[in-house]
């Protein structure tokens, strides 16, 4: 018998100072039983840290080979954004350069692992494709706090991540490495 998705619910009060972005979000989170919790905290961040008009998670979640794990589209439905997690495949990352306007990864693993398997590999437009990353103790300990119904405050300024979830306060640079 197949295992079904863990719901996660988060109220999320945006506030990025960098892109002047504010906003409050109530977000239902699918966790797939092969997700981690590390994934799926990178996962929401990449969406409220790409937030804007047409934003999404994927329908397929975690296990869809055919789109990002957030996506954005258009009013015409035309794909704009597409924004990976973790650490994809050269192949797909190419093959999402030439079907979004904009391409991005979020990644909780060591970025300098995540661009070694990019560099050097054929994809498109690879110098326009940013990589971001957090620090790795942030990452643990915010996801350790994740629970199934969340109450979350972001922030971002100067490119600096203020996350106050369930009442525990963390923070984070948010690195940007480029690659090609």
């Amino acid at each position: 018998m197949a295992l079904s998705a863990t719901i996660h619910t988060f109220v999320v009060q945006l506030a990025d100072v960098d892109r002047g972005v504010y906003q409050d979000l109530e977000l239902r989170v699918a966790r797939h039983p092969s997700e981690t919790a590390e994934f799926m905290l990178t996962r929401l961040l990449a969406y409220c840290l790409e937030y804007e008009d047409g934003i999404a998670f994927s329908v397929g979640g975690v296990s869809a080979t055919d789109e990002p794990a957030v996506l954005v589209r258009d009013l015409t439905g035309r794909l704009t954004a597409w924004i990976d997690i973790g650490a994809p495949d050269a192949d797909r990352i190419h093959r999402a350069a030439k079907l979004a306007d904009r391409v991005a990864i979020y990644t909780h693993r060591d970025p300098a692992k995540v661009l070694a398997q990019l560099t050097g590999k054929r994809i498109h437009h690879a110098d326009a494709i940013p990589v971001y990353s957090f620090d790795r103790p942030f990452v643990d300990a915010a996801s350790a706090a994740v629970e199934r119904r969340n109450t979350a405050t972001l922030s971002v300024t100067e490119r600096s991540l203020f996350l106050d979830l369930n009442g525990t306060g963390f923070s984070t640079p948010i690195e940007e490495h480029r690659f090609g």
